[in-house]
């Protein structure tokens, strides 16, 4: 039987963000990408007070990529330059699509400040390959009973964009990646042995949330990224104690990657016209 060779484990660097608990995934100098990711951010967990002054997104642009934001406790507020305005809580996921460039905002609603509560939270950017970068900026809310499921005895599996097929049963997500993606998160109970395939040639993100689960001879826990060649095969699980963990893969992207801040491009005068285009008002302003 095939595995995916697990070649490496890269701790996240700390780097809190206002008063929010930060780890970085990747990028660090460790780990520039995991092509076609770019970023992962996780979140907390951590519990605000009453009053507090919640999460520190205020507007701010991006173009040339897409996000997706897997909420696990608490409360979101998205609002962006195209119209979009959308409050997620545990279980839910926010896509968006920021392509020719978008204005968006990610903070705390009125009830959070006022009264406080858990926040855990996880951000993925992926890539657009140049010939995606012009498209429409778009918004997807995904709520926790629009994800799709497949479930048995001791295992959740909920998929965000791709399909699954498990024991003749068949789920596919509600966002459809422009690029392909799978996109999902599973969720373990302590003692629960679980598999799945991944085809070969695709650059697997196998991240856990919480919990600790073994994969062959390694232990995997939160804030550590596992980077696992691209030949494929069976990725089996064993979970040591209640995990959730995200499974996403995708195909390279064999370009040329600058980023700047808010902006991934190909080129450095892309960029240069991303912030030029942002200045002059383009891309919009959330109301």
């Amino acid at each position: 039987m095939d595995t995916p060779t697990l070649l490496r484990l890269v701790p996240a660097h700390n780097e809190p963000v206002g008063g929010l608990s930060t780890q970085r995934a990747f990028p660090t100098g460790a780990l520039p990408d995991l092509n076609p990711f770019l970023f992962l951010n996780h979140h907390g967990p951590q519990t605000y007070p009453p009053g507090n002054a919640g999460l520190p997104f205020g507007p701010h642009p991006h173009k040339g990529f897409e996000t997706l934001t897997f909420i696990e406790e608490g409360l979101l507020a998205h609002r962006d330059s195209t119209g979009g305005a959308h409050v997620s809580g545990p279980g839910g996921a926010q896509w968006m699509t920021a392509g020719s460039g978008i204005v968006h905002a990610e903070v705390s609603p009125e009830e959070f400040l006022r009264d406080g509560g858990p926040c855990h939270l996880l951000q993925l950017w992926m890539n657009l390959p140049a010939a995606l970068k012009g498209v429409p900026p778009a918004y997807h809310s995904v709520e926790p009973d629009s994800l799709a499921r497949l479930g048995g005895t001791g295992w959740q599996w909920e998929v965000i964009s791709g399909a699954i097929e498990r024991d003749g049963r068949r789920a596919v997500g509600p966002v459809e990646s422009l690029t392909g993606l799978f996109t999902s998160r599973i969720k373990l109970s302590a003692g629960t042995a679980f598999d799945c395939e991944v085809p070969s040639g695709r650059t697997v993100l196998l991240y856990v949330v919480s919990g600790e689960v073994r994969c062959g001879d390694a232990t995997l826990q939160p804030f550590m990224t596992p980077v696992f060649d691209r030949a494929g095969g069976t990725l089996a699980l064993q979970a040591e104690t209640d995990t959730t963990l995200l499974l996403c893969h995708g195909a390279p992207i064999a370009e040329p990657v600058v980023a700047h801040g808010p902006f991934v491009m190909n080129t450095e005068e892309e960029i240069a016209t991303a912030f030029a285009e942002f200045r002059s008002g383009k891309y919009g302003m959330v109301r």
